[in-house]
C-alpha cells in the first residue's frame, strides 16, 4: 500500500488557491460551532508550493481542499487507521522500553549486585538520557533520508539492543555496565522512533481536527506503554527469568518493522519526483540549491550539543551516588555547560539548525517549558512511586503493575476529551489544567504513608497522572507542529520529544541529588525528598503555564494594561 503526499497547484491555479484558502478557512469556522484560535486561523491555508512534494496534475480541487489529509487520494478508513495504529505502537514499545527496568528493578539488581536505588537509579535514566540527548540529531536526519527510513532502522535498532540487554545477564558473567550501555542504545532507539512517528503524522494531516485526534491517540501511547511494559517485566521476571521481557521486545520490534515497511507512506521518494519534474521545467539551478539545503547536515550542532547534554546528565545522575564533591563530576558538569553554550552559539548561526533558537517564538518557549517541568517532574513521580511500593510497602512487581492499571483506563479517556479539548479550548488553558494535574499527583505521592490503604491516596494518584501526559504532550507536538513549515516536521516533532525525555532524566538526577542528601538511612525520608523535589518542578510549571494565560488574556483586551487600555486602546 503506497500513499503519497498532496500534489502541488499549477501556476495556473494560483487565484484558485488564494481563494479556495478563503473558503476553506471559513468553512472550519463554522463548522460545528468549533472555536478557534485566532494565531491557529492563520495556519489554516492550503499548503503552498515550498510546503507540498508533488508537481503532479491537479485533479478535483474542491473535494481535495476539503480533505484533512496532505494527500492526492484520501485513504480509506483502514489505511488511515493502520498507520496511525504502527505509529502508536512504536510510541508504545519506546515507553515499555523505559518501564521495563523499572517495574523488575529488585530482580535486575540483584542479577548485578546493586540493590542501592542510587545505583540503580541508572537503569531507567541511561534510556532517558539517550532518548532526550540523540533525537535532536534523528529528527533533522529523517528530514534529510526520508522519516519512513529512519523510522525502520530504529525499530530493527531496538531490536538488537534488546536482545543484547538480556544477554548481559548470563550466569556466572552478569555485567551491569553492559547492561547500562545496553540502556542507553535502546535510548536511541526510542530517540529515532519517537520524531519520525509525529514526523510522519505531521506530514498526514492539514491543521485541524483530525490532526488533533491522530496526535491524541499518539499521545495515549505513553501511559499504555509504561504500564505495559511494567506488566510484562514484572509477569515474566516473576514467573521465568527477566531477560525474557527484553527478548519479547525484540521480536515485537521485528514483526513492527516488517509491517511498517509495507504499510508507511515514503514522503522522500515523492519529493524527489518533484525535485525531478521541476528539473524538466527549466527549475535545475534553483532545485539543485534547495536539495543541498536540504541535504545539509549541522555537524557542529550535532557534536556540541550530543556531547554537553550528555555530560551535564551524566553529572547529575552520578552525584547521587559518587557525592558532588568528587572531582569529576563537577568536571563533568563544567564541560556540559560549556559545550551547551557552544551549542547555542553554533545554532543560532548555522543554516539547517537542529533547533531553530533564533526563530523561536515566545509561544515555543512557552510550550517547551511547561513540557520540561511537566515530565521532568513524572519521571520522577513513576520511579519513587516503584521504589515506595516495592521497597516499603512489599509489594510484587506484579502486583504494583496491578496497582497502576487504572492509568491506562484514564489515560484513554484523557486521549479522547483531549482530542476534543483541542478543537474547543485554547491551548494555554489545557497546559494550565495539565501543569496542575502533574502538580497534584506528586502532592498525593508524597503525603503517603506506608501502611495507608491503596484507595486513600495512591489510587488517585495513579488516576490523576495520565491526564497531565495526554494533555500535555499531543498540546505542544501539535503546536510545534504547525508552527514549523512542512519541510521542518522532524525538527519539530523531534524538540518536543528531547524536551519530554531529556527532562525525564535530568529529573530523576535532581532528586536523586535530593534523596541522598535527605535520606541519612531512612527510605521514606529519601523517597519524600524525590517527591518534593517534583511538586516544586510542577509547581513552577504551574506559575509559568499562568503567566502566559495572563499575557494572552492582556493581549486579547481581557485585562487592562498597565496605562489602563486595553488591547484596542479603548479606557
Amino acid at each position: 500500500m503506497t500513499i503519497q503526499a498532496l500534489p502541488d497547484v499549477n501556476h495556473e491555479g494560483e487565484k484558485f488557491r488564494s481563494s479556495s484558502s478563503l473558503v476553506y478557512k471559513s468553512k472550519l469556522l463554522r463548522t460545528n460551532g468549533q472555536s478557534v484560535e485566532s494565531q491557529d486561523i492563520e495556519r489554516l491555508s492550503l499548503p503552498n508550493q515550498d510546503d507540498t512534494l508533488d508537481s503532479t496534475t491537479f485533479q478535483a480541487p474542491v473535494s481535495e481542499y476539503s480533505s484533512p489529509f496532505l494527500l492526492p487520494n484520501a485513504p480509506s478508513f483502514f489505511q488511515e487507521s493502520l498507520v496511525v495504529s504502527i505509529i502508536m505502537l512504536a510510541q508504545l514499545l519506546a515507553r515499555a522500553g523505559l518501564s521495563q527496568a523499572i517495574a523488575p528493578i529488585t530482580y535486575i539488581g540483584a542479577t548485578f549486585n546493586t540493590t542501592s536505588p542510587s545505583d540503580t537509579l541508572w537503569f531507567p535514566s541511561a534510556f532517558s538520557l539517550t532518548a532526550g540527548t540523540f533525537i535532536l540529531v534523528a529528527g533533522r536526519i529523517g528530514d534529510i533520508i526520508g522519516h519512513k527510513v529512519l523510522f525502520l532502522y530504529g525499530l530493527v535498532w531496538y531490536a538488537l539492543w534488546s536482545m543484547l540487554a538480556g544477554i548481559s545477564a548470563v550466569p556466572h558473567n552478569p555485567s551491569v555496565v553492559f547492561f547500562d550501555f545496553c540502556r542507553a542504545m535502546q535510548g536511541v532507539a526510542a530517540a529515532v522512533l519517537t520524531p519520525t512517528g509525529l514526523a510522519i503524522l505531521g506530514s498526514m494531516y492539514k491543521p485541524g481536527p483530525r490532526k488533533a485526534k491522530a496526535f491524541s491517540i499518539f499521545g495515549a501511547a505513553t501511559p499504555n506503554g509504561i504500564v505495559l511494559g511494567a506488566l510484562f517485566g514484572s509477569l515474566l521476571a516473576q514467573r521465568t527469568w527477566w531477560p525474557w521481557a527484553y527478548w519479547v521486545l525484540a521480536i515485537m520490534c521485528v514483526v513492527l518493522a516488517t509491517v511498517s515497511w509495507w504499510a508507511l507512506p515514503d514522503f522522500q521518494n515523492i519529493k524527489q519526483r518533484k525535485i525531478r519534474a521541476n528539473r524538466e521545467e527549466g527549475e535545475a539551478q534553483a532545485n539543485r540549491g534547495s536539495e543541498m539545503g536540504e541535504k545539509s547536515f549541522d555537524w557542529w550542532g550535532s557534536l556540541t550539543g550530543v556531547v554537553g547534554l550528555t555530560l551535564f546528565n551524566v553529572a547529575w545522575n552520578q552525584a547521587p551516588s559518587e557525592g558532588w564533591q568528587t572531582p569529576y563530576i563537577i568536571v563533568l558538569l563544567i564541560l556540559g555547560v560549556i559545550f551547551i553554550a557552544a551549542f547555542i552559539f553554533v545554532e543560532k548561526r548555522a543554516s539547517q539548525p537542529l533547533i531553530a533558537i533564533g526563530s523561536m517564538s515566545a509561544e515555543a518557549l512557552y510550550v517547551l517549558g511547561c513540557v520540561a517541568l511537566g515530565w521532568g517532574n513524572f519521571g520522577v513521580w513513576v520511579y519513587y512511586l516503584w521504589e515506595f511500593l516495592l521497597r516499603l510497602r512489599e509489594a510484587t512487581p506484579l502486583n504494583v503493575t496491578a496497582q497502576c492499571v487504572p492509568g491506562t483506563v484514564s489515560g484513554l479517556g484523557a486521549a479522547m476529551m483531549t482530542g476534543f479539548l483541542l478543537s474547543h479550548v485554547k491551548k494555554s488553558y489545557i497546559m494550565v489544567a495539565s501543569m496542575l494535574a502533574f502538580c497534584i499527583g506528586n502532592i498525593l505521592a508524597a503525603t503517603m504513608s506506608v501502611d495507608e490503604t491503596y484507595w486513600r491516596q495512591t489510587f488517585w494518584s495513579v488516576l490523576i497522572m495520565p491526564f497531565d501526559m495526554d494533555l500535555s504532550f499531543p498540546t505542544a507536538t501539535l503546536l510545534m507542529s504547525n508552527l514549523l513549515p512542512h519541510g521542518q516536521q522532524g525538527i519539530a516533532a523531534s524538540t518536543i520529544a528531547a524536551t519530554v525525555n531529556y527532562s525525564m532524566s535530568l529529573g530523576l538526577g535532581v532528586a536523586g541529588t535530593v534523596e541522598a542528601q535527605v535520606k541519612h538511612g531512612d527510605l521514606l525520608k529519601g523517597f519524600r525528598g524525590g517527591w518534593y523535589t517534583a511538586i516544586g518542578m510542577s509547581g513552577c510549571g504551574v506559575f509559568l503555564a499562568i503567566v502566559h494565560c495572563v499575557v494572552e488574556w492582556r493581549k486579547s483586551g481581557k485585562i487592562p494594561s498597565e496605562d489602563g487600555t486595553d488591547a484596542g486602546g479603548r479606557q
